[in-house]
């Protein structure tokens, strides 16, 4: 069976963050205002009176301290509370693939390839900003590649799922080099009116070039020895907006934005995580000490201890199991990649580590790469 590698990796960062204590003075100045406008109510015991956000709270709750933003305008402004920019017109690159082009250019430099090699582009992310025509083809015209393109989600496992398909493609036969992009604007789809969900994600994009070890230049490049993927169906991590939204005459307010039951989640979904992840690993004869890197799913600080703790079999070191939730916040399916991309620092030719996402569907994808 032919050997797979990912031989380079991009990130594009947003210039623009938002700390916690910026984004709770905004919260709380709302829930104010709000409970002084349902003041009579809240009394007469008709609503619930909204309770303060603190960065205390978001910190134990989640581990993250601030998020990058695409668009800061609006989001702190109690009145507006989201991200304030124009809607881009059918001649304009939408933001997704503006950002995809600098990761990509990046991941293509590490890889030492040029856009000539890419004969395959898939563009995975949790959601996207139009079902069609395909941002992945848009961004294939940007860059001036040829080949095919193709769109897919699978939520915050988006980008593990999207790299199996590469590597399916590269040993299929069906693609020699392919690009993947992991354009993350997650800032709209958040309610910054939720006390529960209002310091969730942040916006980002990742970028991994995949392609047959026996093609690689690159001098970092990781084989992927393994692969995993499950999928479970759960309510428990839901976005129903769609093309049919406009059919109903009462439309929920709440219907753009994201939703999830995190305590059931938590419950429910890490010990599918750490099943899905023990099975690759006894696949691969892999012993937990050989384990020199956990590049895992940044949505929650708690639930990736949980998992690394179940993988290794011990408390795990700051460097074994990195975080960039801290900064980036949950970036959906990139986080994973930001924390593979920025944290590879130490290993050598024939360390093994794990790359692992997990979300909504429930979705697990784990790759079980070895530094070349």
């Amino acid at each position: 069976m032919k050997n797979v590698v990912i031989s380079g990796s991009g990130l594009f960062t947003p210039t623009q963050s938002i700390s916690n204590d910026e984004l709770v003075l905004s919260y709380n100045q709302y829930v104010d205002t709000y409970n002084t406008e349902h003041a009579a109510a809240i009394a007469a015991g008709d609503v619930v009176a909204l309770e303060y956000s603190s960065s205390e709270f978001i910190e134990k709750a989640s581990g993250i301290k601030a998020r990058h933003v695409l668009y800061k305008d609006g989001i702190l402004d109690p009145a507006i509370m989201r991200p304030i920019f124009n809607k881009r017109g059918e001649d304009q690159i939408p933001e997704m693939v503006e950002m995809a082009v600098v990761a990509a250019k990046q991941a293509l430099a590490q890889a030492n390839k040029t856009v000539a090699d890419i004969d395959l582009i898939i563009c995975a992310a949790s959601n996207m900003q139009r079902p069609y025509p395909a941002l992945s083809i848009e961004l294939q015209q940007q860059l001036g590649a040829a080949g095919y393109a193709f769109d897919m989600n699978v939520a915050c496992s988006s980008a593990t799922f999207a790299i199996s398909n590469a590597v399916n493609a590269i040993r299929g036969g069906t693609a020699k080099t392919v690009l993947v992009v992991n354009p993350e604007f997650a800032s709209p789809q958040v309610d910054y009116r939720s006390r529960d969900s209002h310091f969730i994600f942040g916006d980002v994009c990742t970028a991994t070039i995949i392609e047959a070890e026996a093609d690689c230049r690159s001098e970092q490049a990781y084989r992927i020895l393994g692969m995993r993927l499950k999928t479970e169906f759960s309510n428990n991590i839901r976005c129903d907006i769609g093309y049919t939204e406009h059919c109903f005459t009462e439309q929920d307010p709440k219907v753009p934005f994201f939703k999830q039951q995190g305590r059931k989640v938590f419950k429910e979904l890490l010990p599918i995580v750490a099943d899905v992840i023990l099975a690759e690993m006894a696949e691969q004869h892999l012993a937990p000490e050989q384990l020199k890197r956990l590049w895992l799913h940044q949505a929650n600080i708690n639930m990736n201890i949980f998992a690394a703790r179940k993988i290794l079999g011990r408390e795990p070191l700051p460097e074994e199991a990195p975080l960039v939730l801290d900064t980036y916040a949950n970036t959906a399916s990139a986080g994973s990649i930001i924390a593979f991309h920025k944290y590879q620092q130490g290993l050598v030719s024939g360390d093994k580590a794990i790359l692992c996402s997990f979300g909504a569907g429930y979705s697990v994808g784990c790759l079980v790469l070895e530094k070349c």
